[in-house]
């Protein structure tokens, strides 16, 4: 209920005045049953953007630091992505990637709409990252399609660390539906698992004209940290 009352009533008509987000592909996306919709990630923005040009309700798999901040704020934000049906997923480990995965079967179970971003965190510069396999795991287990989607501008009007977004106008692009169907019953596979993520992430990069980097993301971010401090040291008295 309070799903739709922010897109309808609360924040979607605000954010489509703001951003006009243009919509690309949206012929694409099914009128009834389970699939999962596979994006890249440039801002906390998408995670609004994206919902507010569906027709459907589409659920997201939220990293759990949204669901378990300090004070107010904290609360607020945990309040909300709760309300706004969103899933808590904890990122850090093998058993928690099992977890994330359970969690989005259920979603699709119930023949809804499932939002992943498979390179796991956001672009910390605007690149495309490495796949991680889960969504290869998912999309196999459940026998549902995969549907590209690249959000375009996002990156410009909200960079990581930004608080207020720009207003700027941001397009949302959905690709034809993957059919993996001839997979089934592979979800154990490796080399399989790898394949697939690959052309998922491979549809994603025509959508959206990044370049793109063959590591994680998350691997990328830490070695751009720890580069940083070699660089500029903190001084000891």
């Amino acid at each position: 209920m309070f799903y739709y009352l922010l897109k309808y009533l609360l924040l979607g008509p605000v954010l489509r005045l703001l951003f006009r987000p243009r919509t690309e592909g949206l012929e694409h996306i099914p009128e009834d049953g389970a699939a999962i919709v596979a994006g890249n990630h440039l801002s906390f923005s998408d995670h609004f953007l994206m919902p507010v040009v569906l027709r459907r309700r589409i659920t997201f798999l939220a990293k759990q630091e949204y669901f378990t901040g300090p004070g107010v704020k904290g609360r607020l934000t945990a309040a909300f992505f709760r309300s706004a049906g969103q899933i808590p997923v904890d990122r850090s480990g093998k058993e928690a990637g099992q977890a994330a995965i359970r969690e989005g079967l259920g979603v699709l179970a119930k023949g809804e709409l499932l939002g992943i971003y498979p390179e796991g965190t956001r672009s910390h510069d605007g690149r495309l990252y490495k796949g991680k396999v889960g969504v290869a795991v998912m999309a196999l287990k459940a026998g549902v399609p995969v549907i590209p989607c690249a959000m375009v501008g996002t990156f410009e009007i909200q960079p990581p660390g930004q608080v207020v977004p720009k207003i700027k106008r941001v397009t949302v692009r959905f690709g034809e539906p993957l059919d993996f169907s001839r997979y089934a019953g592979m979800e154990d596979d490796r080399t399989i698992l790898r394949a697939v993520t690959d052309e998922i992430m491979y549809r994603i990069l025509a959508l959206s004209g990044q370049e793109y980097v063959d590591d994680y993301a998350a691997k990328a971010k830490e070695a751009g940290h720890a580069a940083e401090q070699r660089k500029f040291p903190r001084f000891r008295h």
